[in-house]
């Protein structure tokens, strides 16, 4: 009789860890998805940034709130179209002389990846199309003021629980204002990172930039850690870390944090 109650108890058990085990490893899946710039996954991060170290003094900072939502479009049964978008939010004190201040959006860039659908036989993922720089900048020192265009492309590859790839662009301005310097810039972003069955990543990154006109880099480094939970029924990825400036310009930040709020809208 003990016996077959243990039984019984035991498929239970089973029974309810199941679905918890299988809903974990539909989390740690999704958290992954995050770390790759063109999985078919719509998404909202917005990601907010506070550096300090600004201005010729060093006593500037920046808070700055990208909106990047992520949608990718089925466009054949073998490729997708990803769009990403980047909109930034920034408020900054005595970054371009002490005493000022503005606040406002900044220049919208805009990327769109031609991707297949499945990796290749090697497990490699990629994506490449054109990026556009969009003058949104509501403050003349906060954009550049400039319309742009140029090539993007991203590759990666999933290697088990860890995800490695290089995402670049490079844009140069064709129209706008006249008074403004011309664009020629490039964007190169190493990343690696690894995400635990518990949907936790640990991410490792740098925004590399350059500036081909004025001769500058820009070049932080961003260690970072998040998590994937369920609010109700919405997946959310929670995160943020710390960012070192290793290379910058004359008035450029020294250190900064970043933190991370992901909506997800799994299909």
């Amino acid at each position: 009789m003990r016996a077959s109650r243990f039984l019984s108890v035991s498929a239970v058990m089973v029974a309810l860890a199941a679905p918890a085990a299988a809903q974990q490893a539909g989390n740690a899946d999704l958290a992954q998805q995050l770390s790759n710039p063109v999985a078919s996954l719509i998404s909202l991060p917005v990601q907010t940034n506070y550096d300090w170290g600004w201005g010729a003094d060093g006593d500037g900072f920046r808070f700055t709130a990208n909106v990047q939502p992520v949608i990718p479009v089925s466009i054949s049964s073998d490729w997708n179209i990803i769009s990403r978008t980047i909109l930034p939010i920034i408020a900054q004190n005595d970054v371009t002389g002490p005493g000022t201040s503005q606040f406002g959006l900044g220049d919208t860039v805009q990327s769109l990846f031609f991707s297949p659908k499945a990796p290749s036989a090697s497990g490699v993922v990629w994506g490449a199309g054109p990026v556009f720089l969009v003058p949104t900048a509501t403050d003349r020192a906060l954009g550049s003021g400039k319309w742009g265009v140029g090539p993007t492309g991203v590759i990666l590859k999933i290697s088990g629980q860890t995800t490695y790839g290089l995402l670049a662009n490079h844009i140069w301005s064709f129209a706008g204002s006249s008074s403004r310097g011309d664009v020629s810039a490039t964007f190169v972003q190493p990343f690696v990172s690894y995400t635990t069955r518990s949907a936790t990543t640990w991410g490792l990154n740098s925004e590399i930039s350059r500036d081909w006109i004025g001769d500058n880099w820009l070049v932080p480094v961003n260690a970072t850690v998040s998590q994937l939970v369920v609010i109700g029924k919405q997946p959310v990825s929670i995160g943020g870390g710390f960012k070192y400036w290793i290379e910058s310009p004359a008035g450029g930040p020294d250190w900064g944090l970043r933190l991370v709020v992901t909506f997800l809208f799994p299909k």
